[in-house]
């Protein structure tokens, strides 16, 4: 695979280890190395990302369907691949727009490749961090008419923002813009149902990536992401079970605490 200028190949990317487990090939022997090391703690770390994955397509054809959001800003996209939010939404409404916001150099240079729109809809890649809300937000606006419903979706990406960044302040600044109406998904690893495996990812991937910290949180700390918002039924739970189409997985196998809300 070509690297794209500005990509360290020296440490694992968050991003890029995912793709990883989803099997994709985007992605590099020091990525590689890092998932065989995350399989060793937690044999069903594959598992985690394909339910995470499942959960972000069910949850995008829900908001696109049953609720009739066409504006999308999904932050921590990670690396393209079958069924991204664009695809999902612009199957059900053509006319969705969507904006991808991440922060690795390999993304944005698959971004720019292969997130096309429909002739309907339009989508748009903000290359900023979770921690530049503001930048975020104004990039988006391009695309985005705030003024109307959106969905904001913060799948598997806010664990990777530990507490002293104040990750609920940034939730807080981001859903303050939206309008009512408007709709916040989250998925989020929590160390309730397997302590120790959770925190021998976060040790392992911190070993591996010193400048990535995972914060894992307690299901009481995700819910106040959602402070000020309606829980979609069946409510905010293990993601596994939101809306299942198939037998539900345990949730020590995949850990991933969240939900779809609204703002009322």
């Amino acid at each position: 695979m070509i690297k794209p200028e500005g990509i360290d190949t020296s440490v694992p990317s968050p991003a890029r280890v995912y793709d990883v487990m989803l099997g994709g090939k985007d992605n590099y022997e020091v990525d590689r190395k890092a998932a065989e090391g995350l399989l060793k703690i937690m044999p069903s770390a594959r598992l985690v990302a394909r339910q995470n994955r499942a959960f972000l397509g069910r949850a995008v054809r829900y908001l696109a369907g049953e609720a009739g959001i066409r504006q999308f800003l999904d932050i921590g996209t990670g690396l393209p691949t079958q069924e991204n939010v664009h695809n999902v939404a612009q199957r059900v409404a053509p006319a969705s727009r969507i904006v991808y916001a991440d922060n690795d150099p390999l993304v944005l240079a698959h971004a720019r490749a292969l997130l096309t729109s429909t002739p309907e809809g339009a989508t748009d890649y903000v290359d900023a961090d979770l921690r530049e809300p503001g930048a975020i937000l104004e990039h988006a606006t391009r695309t985005l008419d705030f003024d109307e419903p959106v969905a904001l979706l913060l799948v598997a990406v806010l664990h990777f923002v530990p507490d002293e960044d104040d990750v609920h302040g940034i939730v807080a600044r981001l859903v303050e813009r939206l309008a009512p109406g408007s709709y916040l998904v989250i998925s989020h690893g929590t160390p309730e149902a397997d302590p120790e495996g959770v925190t021998g990812i976060a040790d392992e991937f911190t070993r591996q990536a010193p400048t990535t910290q995972m914060a894992f949180r307690a299901p009481a700390d995700i819910e106040r992401f959602f402070t000020g918002f309606e829980p979609v039924d069946p409510g905010l739970g293990y993601i596994t079970a939101w809306r299942p189409e198939g037998p539900v997985v345990p949730p020590e196998q995949v850990g991933l605490y969240g939900g779809v809300a609204r703002k009322p």
